[in-house]
């Protein structure tokens, strides 16, 4: 996630809000997935949701991380 937004111009604190999908029924996977995302954050805190899903859309893909962010462009 942080090299797609460097890639797109943006920094951690421009994200508005994430979603993060997580291949599993079990809740504690859906934690664990959780804990770590979370700590890629670090103070930033935006709205986020977290969903267990039964299957993502890649051979073995276990978890997705959807994010929105803005940026500002100023012209001069």
């Amino acid at each position: 996630m942080l090299t797609a937004l460097e890639d797109a111009g943006a920094e951690l604190t421009d994200v508005l809000s994430t979603r993060l999908l997580v291949a599993s029924s079990e809740q504690k996977d859906l934690w664990e997935a959780w804990s770590v995302f979370r700590a890629s954050m670090g103070t930033h805190d935006a709205p986020s949701t977290l969903l267990g899903v039964t299957v993502l859309g890649y051979p073995g893909q276990l978890v997705e991380i959807e994010t929105l962010a803005a940026t500002s462009t100023r012209g001069g």
